[in-house]
């Protein structure tokens, strides 16, 4: 860590005031001279440390950027991770209002609902697969606080791993019963085909990036707790959203998630 923590706190700061204020900053890695990733990482706990006190709990963890097509898309190729908190949470069939977002963008991801702790390093697949309760069909709404998504992983993991929102279907499905490398996804936007993907896209089975993560957590000294849901990573493109649009997605073995963007008027 290079930033002194008075350093850290401002840009914490700067980058919930953009949440709650629904505004964009210029990136991080053009302002902060020798901004390095423990810095960002040390940024978004603050960030995340204003929600909590704000009255939000952590309920879960994500991985982002983790397929090929996502790391073409934004430019930055190695994965990072987010926290998740009760008010990002939605249900299936929500319609979410955009207004509350700023630069959407929608992913088809499984969720992972874990029934105990998992604490790295040294976690394995198979350790994945014993401590998951079940997985369901996921859109997480990724969202930046960063001008014109102008984003590398230093900006991405500052802001929180570009956490907007999540929406998890209604199916649990036991992990055990699904070959998750070959789950194959198809998104609709509006009725058309917007996106197909395969679970292999997420380092070749999401149940490597949720161990990947765990492990990469663990040397921070945070678990895994049971109860969390963990976003295992985007198994398509990134799919932009307005004000009216429907997404509705299926994925192979586990099930389906619907949802639907609200505008100011509170209609979809």
């Amino acid at each position: 860590m290079t930033l002194e923590t008075a350093q850290i706190q401002y840009h914490g700061d700067a980058l919930y005031e953009a949440l709650v204020g629904r505004s964009t900053l210029p990136p991080l890695r053009d302002r902060v001279e020798g901004l390095t990733i423990v810095d960002s990482y040390h940024i978004a706990a603050h960030m995340v440390q204003r929600r909590v006190a704000a009255g939000e709990t952590i309920v879960g963890k994500k991985i982002g950027v983790t397929s090929k097509a996502v790391q073409d898309a934004i430019g930055v190729f190695e994965p990072d991770f987010g926290q998740l908190t009760s008010d990002m949470a939605y249900g299936d069939g929500a319609a979410i209002d955009i207004t509350t977002l700023i630069q959407p963008k929608a992913e088809a991801e499984i969720a992972f609902v874990l029934k105990s702790d998992l604490k790295g390093p040294g976690v394995t697949a198979a350790d994945v697969l014993r401590a998951t309760d079940h997985v369901r069909a996921c859109f997480e709404i990724v969202d930046s606080r960063i001008d014109n998504w102008d984003i590398k992983i230093l900006d991405t993991v500052a802001d929180n791993a570009s956490c907007g929102v999540y929406a998890l279907g209604s199916a649990e499905v036991d992990p055990r019963d699904v070959d998750l490398a070959l789950a194959g996804m198809l998104v609709e936007k509006n009725g058309e085909l917007a996106a197909t993907g395969v679970g292999a896209a997420v380092q070749g089975s999401p149940l490597n990036s949720v161990a990947w993560l765990a492990n990469t957590l663990g040397r921070l000294g945070i678990p895994f707790l049971a109860g969390e849901v963990i976003l295992s990573g985007s198994l398509g493109p990134l799919i932009p959203v307005a004000a009216g649009d429907r997404l509705d997605m299926r994925i192979g073995g586990i099930g389906s998630c619907s949802i639907s963007f609200a505008g100011a008027n509170g209609h979809a």
